[in-house]
């Protein structure tokens, strides 16, 4: 029971931190698994499915707060839901699934530190044809990973001048919600809830809910992305070092 607890509150803390910043969570969430000892592969499916929850609740409050711009992520969508469709069937397991993921986390560890602008004074247009290659890119990456690929997107929206912080958050939270989709699509593992998964997914689900309203409308976001940070950090040295 404290197992429980301890997890449930763990998966509450990322989906608030995560939604904040308007992603879905799944790497997260896998982290803390993986931190405790669960076997993942057991709630890859489920883990999609709380990750379209959190990233929609996340996209609802970003566009309601006014900073969603369909043409920041219509480009990335063409490619990205067919490729984690078809990334989805090309599942990583065991070491270099996790050595992967670990090597993900450290992109919005980068971002969130601020060594990435997090505002450009001057933004520039989405150029279609390499948006159409990393929206490919992203999208067969997210289907192997299990994950939604907005940890990639918000980087890269951000690195290219193409969205300031809060626009990148908006793009990335509906860019996840479709590909999580296309991704869960592809997925042949059977849903498994238990009373435990029960908790912990709602817990996470809780967390996301109050995470997206805080982070869109509330927060100056650098508290959070200093918070994020650390359970990133921790996350992602231990998916690479201590699996």
């Amino acid at each position: 029971m404290a197992l429980d607890i301890s997890i449930a509150l763990s998966l509450f803390l990322v989906g608030f931190l995560y939604s904040s910043v308007g992603h879905g969570g799944a790497s997260g969430y896998i982290a803390v698994l993986s931190l405790f000892a669960i076997p993942v592969t057991t709630y890859k499916p489920l883990i999609l499915v709380l990750n379209i929850i959190v990233a929609g609740m996340a996209f609802y409050q970003f566009w309601r707060s006014g900073y969603f711009k369909w043409k920041l992520c219509r480009t990335f969508l063409i490619t990205s839901i067919p490729c984690a469709f078809i990334g989805s069937k090309f599942p990583i397991h065991g070491n270099v699934y996790n050595i992967l993921l670990g090597l993900a986390l450290v992109l919005p560890i980068i971002k969130l530190l601020g060594i990435t602008p997090d505002v450009k004074e001057e933004k520039k247009k989405v150029v279609v044809v390499p948006a159409l290659i990393i929206g490919a890119v992203i999208g067969f990456l997210s289907g192997m990973l299990n994950i939604g690929g907005g940890i990639f997107l918000s980087p890269v929206l951000i690195l290219l001048s193409w969205a300031n912080a809060k626009e990148a958050a908006a793009a990335s939270a509906l860019f996840i919600v479709l590909n999580s989709l296309g991704g869960l699509l592809g997925n042949s593992t059977e849903i498994t809830i238990t009373s435990s998964s029960a908790l912990w997914f709602l817990m996470a689900a809780a967390g996301g809910f109050t995470g997206s309203y805080w982070g869109s409308w509330r927060f100056p976001q650098i508290t959070v992305r200093y918070l994020l940070t650390a359970v990133l950090a921790i996350a992602s040295c231990k998916l690479i070092f201590f699996m």
